[in-house]
């Protein structure tokens, strides 16, 4: 790559709602704007993307739900193998640990491990599935489990599984293949959990509640593979004005500041945190640059953030205050039911 162009962005979006598919991108690292370059809609609703060894997995988010992996030295990506089944409804995230992807299926309630082939395609033949079990007192989302995310702790010995439906977390180990509970941490009831991210240090960790606009801080212990709900603080300046359902949550490299987005409110929250991580303090507000910002993701260089906004159809930037945290626009791209940003 030649001149500013650092990287290639992918943006997964709805191709349901009129979305393209996976889209990339060239990212300009001076100022962090975006070129689209080619769409390919091989998998149907790709709602999250990731990268690992040089290829992108993407989850189809349907009833049937699957991950595929994807080629990244062509423009658009090309399927490498066909789409792998999850054995789950509605796959909403996935991340890749111990040689597997791992995906968080949430109309089902569940967690799927694939092993990788050599190629690096998902071997379907060698699943293992994990049901989640319980409820929360949210009448219509709370019925039943629903696992919203799953990743991997900073240490690589533990996977993390966050379910909205049942108000907590599980920590589970892989045994011979198969994904076991070590520990479930029960968090505030009707809180909606939806994502967590890690501190760089590894000691703590953010958990993101969708049904209420708060962020649960917690300790996390890798040795003894524990999570322990600390405090939980508002991601709003304001009591909202209507909907308003946290979706993503990314933390600095340097352990500084927290980014949340919101929807409904459709805001970028920029919290500041202590030296040791313990402590979480909402800073202000940044209007997300669009409606129902799905996804926020920080860039390598961690000097530009972007916004996913799923109803508006596009994709927005912004550049970070090294001293604040305080995020301004930049620019933005258009694409139809984005859902998610992913660099690699």
């Amino acid at each position: 790559m030649t001149g500013s162009q650092s990287g290639r962005a992918y943006i997964g979006s709805f191709t349901a709602a009129g979305g393209p598919g996976i889209v990339t991108a060239t990212v300009d690292a001076s100022d962090g704007s975006l070129t689209l370059l080619g769409a390919s809609d091989a998998t149907p609703d790709p709602s999250y993307l990731a990268v690992g060894d040089g290829l992108l997995y993407a989850v189809g988010e349907t009833t049937d739900g699957t991950v595929t992996a994807f080629r990244t030295d062509t423009t658009p990506v090309t399927p490498l193998g066909k789409p792998a089944p999850v054995r789950g409804d509605g796959p909403t995230h996935l991340s890749l640990w111990r040689g597997r992807v791992l995906t968080a299926n949430y109309g089902s309630g569940s967690v799927t491990a694939l092993p990788l082939r050599a190629d690096g395609t998902p071997d379907a033949g060698g699943l293992d599935l994990l049901k989640h079990t319980g409820s929360g007192p949210h009448p219509q989302r709370q019925q039943g489990p629903h696992a919203h995310q799953v990743l991997p702790d900073p240490s690589g010995r533990w996977a993390v599984s966050v379910d909205l439906g049942t108000d907590s977390v599980r920590v589970c180990t892989l045994t011979d293949g198969r994904l076991t509970v070590h520990h479930e941490t029960a968090l505030r009831p009707g809180s909606g959990p939806r994502h967590l991210v890690f501190h760089p240090s590894g000691g703590y960790a953010y958990v993101l509640n969708e049904l209420t606009p708060t962020l649960t801080v917690c300790q996390w212990d890798a040795t003894a593979g524990i999570l322990k709900p600390l405090t939980e603080v508002s991601v709003l300046t304001e009591a909202p004005r209507g909907d308003a359902y946290p979706s993503e949550i990314v933390v600095s490299p340097d352990g500084r500041f927290l980014w949340t987005a919101t929807r409904g409110e459709d805001v970028i929250s920029t919290l500041a945190l202590d030296a040791t991580g313990e402590h979480a303090t909402l800073r202000s507000t940044t209007p997300c640059g669009g409606h129902w910002p799905r996804d926020l993701a920080l860039a390598p260089s961690a000097r530009h953030l972007y916004a996913a906004n799923e109803r508006s159809g596009d994709v927005t930037w912004y550049a970070i205050d090294a001293e604040t945290g305080t995020p301004t626009r930049a620019g933005s791209v258009r694409v139809p039911a984005a859902s998610c940003v992913a660099f690699g």
